[in-house]
């Protein structure tokens, strides 16, 4: 998601927050993921953030209502835009989503889906092994792949024409999926789409940077580790400075 905004907002200073010593969130209750993510917000609200992007898509599905009744600041997550965009073809008819158990177990983008319009055959697939692949950097494993094909065969055989890649760590698979779908299987990245949204809203508000001003990158993580700042040289097309520690409610310290 940071390296989404990063190359399309290039002027925004961006401060990020990693719940690291608490993820993951894809197997937490509801509560505790309300919790957790009222929490991450006051955070960032005491860094003096404009807008606030839920980049995780179990607490959006579960915590972003609850968060924009509680605060006045632009709070967006990442479902509505990626849901936007699935069916911003009109010929999508059968769209399958892939996430974590969490996120799939929510049924979020399944409503969402068939709010916006009816009709459509969706089909959600808790796909829990791909995160710690993706973390262990095991982007063309021959492990990696089996697990993919084995997650995506009930989807094909539903005859998806749309993939919906429902959590940000999935863009980085997109190769591997390339391959491994049809070619006639359009694939939606949550990442993108929900840092469009955010341009769009700025943009509303005339809250934009000034083009060419030089941004900034704050990186705040619950739990240090050096496993993260490799995982960042990977995800973001600047490479981080300083890494602080933030400490949450009850996070662990």
């Amino acid at each position: 998601m940071v390296r989404a905004v990063q190359e399309l907002l290039p002027a925004e200073n961006i401060v990020y927050l990693g719940d690291t010593a608490r993820l993951p969130y894809g197997s937490k209750s509801p509560e505790t993921i309300r919790q957790f993510a009222d929490e991450d917000v006051r955070f960032l609200l005491g860094h003096g953030v404009k807008a606030i992007v839920v980049a995780c898509n179990t607490a959006t599905a579960h915590a972003l209502p609850q968060l924009r009744e509680q605060y006045r600041v632009p709070i967006l997550g990442v479902i509505e835009p990626g849901v936007e965009a699935a069916l911003a073809d009109p010929l999508a008819e059968r769209i399958g989503v892939i996430g974590t158990r969490g996120t799939i177990e929510s049924h979020a983008y399944q409503h969402a889906l068939a709010q916006r319009r009816t009709g459509l055959m969706i089909y959600g697939q808790a796909t829990p092994l791909l995160v710690p692949l993706v973390e262990e950097n095991w982007l063309d494993h021959p492990a990696t792949r089996e697990v993919l094909t084995t997650y995506l065969k009930p989807l094909l055989t539903k005859g998806i024409d749309t993939l919906m890649l429902a959590c940000t760590h999935y863009p980085l698979l997109v190769p591997a999926l390339r391959e491994l779908l049809p070619t006639e299987v359009r694939l939606v990245d949550s990442a993108t789409t929900c840092a469009e949204h955010l341009q769009r809203e700025l943009g509303r508000l005339d809250w934009l940077a000034p083009a060419g001003q030089a941004a900034t990158l704050e990186i705040h993580l619950t739990d240090l580790s050096e496993q993260f700042e490799e995982l960042a040289g990977r995800f973001l097309s600047k490479a981080p400075g300083r890494i602080r520690r933030a400490v949450l409610g009850n996070a662990v310290r």
